[in-house]
């Protein structure tokens, strides 16, 4: 769906984006993660044909944003993260209007904005004015605006900045909703439990170049150099502890109140051995997993503890 290769931007002798590589999936949510000043924002932009770039090119569906920019604005849905609305006006004004820019006939207007009013859960609100909906309700009216053309790909620019914990998780059902739809999506956030969590893939960008990229776990286990496992008995705590210090692959063994924690530098093959091991000297085992990531550790790594 999305193809950046060697994009560069430059302000005078200030360098944003710094040979940027990208490829994202049809389909994705992929999540941009990074310091302020890293790039995040002008990157956005110049695959929304916002900025021109000062070289390198970006590929939406097979097709050049510089050379083929009109018809690439009927593929993209783009959500800025500073955003104007109209409060003089109602709702339902607001979304003919800009369903009036894509030229959209005025006949199918109707249906079509109560359609995409009932996607981000304003159906009820649309005699409303802009002016009297609270901030979520306005980010979840500004989506609502960049999906009129029915894009392929949505570029979101800290769609849940300001919003409240309930208007967040509102906003991360919709996306989800978005995606089971078919639409492929590209959203930066600061609020990087929630990213993690909504994102098929991360991409941690720091001084205009992607640093690390592919999901909580992957990142995570390129900076390790070992994966973290625990283990967790209906009992025998001790027998475990004795048994895993006799196993290939195991570093460090941490015992906890109810389970075990070691460092594992073998293959997914020899994880599945170790667990055959353990039940076969008849330890009954709750549950075998790995510790999952945590991504402000991984960015504060990653950027050299740079603050979002």
């Amino acid at each position: 769906m999305l193809e950046i290769k060697n994009l560069v931007k430059k302000y005078g002798m200030v360098t944003a984006v710094n040979n940027f590589n990208l490829v994202v999936k049809k389909g994705s949510i992929y999540g941009f993660v990074g310091p302020n000043g890293a790039g995040k924002t002008t990157t956005m932009k110049i695959m929304a044909g916002l900025l021109p770039a000062t070289s390198g090119t970006i590929r939406i569906d097979g097709f050049d944003v510089t050379e083929q920019s009109k018809l690439l604005k009927q593929k993209i849905g783009y959500m800025p993260d500073f955003f104007g609305v109209y409060d003089d006006l109602k709702v339902m004004e607001y979304m003919d209007f800009y369903a009036g820019t894509y030229y959209i006939p005025y006949k199918e207007r109707p249906a079509l904005i109560n359609s995409l009013l009932e996607i981000v859960d304003l159906a009820h609100k649309k005699d409303a004015y802009v002016d009297s909906l609270s901030r979520g309700m306005k980010q979840r009216l500004c989506l609502s605006r960049s999906l009129v053309h029915d894009p392929d790909l949505l570029i979101l620019d800290e769609p849940a900045s300001g919003l409240d914990p309930r208007a967040r998780v509102e906003m991360k059902e919709i996306l989800k909703q978005l995606q089971t739809m078919g639409k492929t999506i590209i959203i930066s956030s600061h609020i990087l439990p929630e990213l993690a969590e909504i994102c098929t893939e991360i991409g941690i960008i720091d001084h205009g170049k992607l640093a690390a990229e592919g999901t909580v776990q992957e990142i995570m286990r390129r900076l390790e150099k070992n994966r973290i496992l625990q283990m967790k008995p209906l009992k025998h705590m001790d027998k475990l502890c004795q048994v895993l210090q006799e196993q290939p692959n195991i570093v460090d063994i941490m015992e906890s109140t109810d389970y075990v924690e070691f460092a594992f530098n073998g293959t997914d093959e020899e994880a599945s051995r170790l667990l055959a091991n353990i039940i076969s000297a008849e330890i009954p085992i709750l549950s075998f997993k790995e510790k999952e990531g945590n991504l402000e550790e991984i960015f504060m790594r990653v950027t050299g503890g740079d603050e979002k």
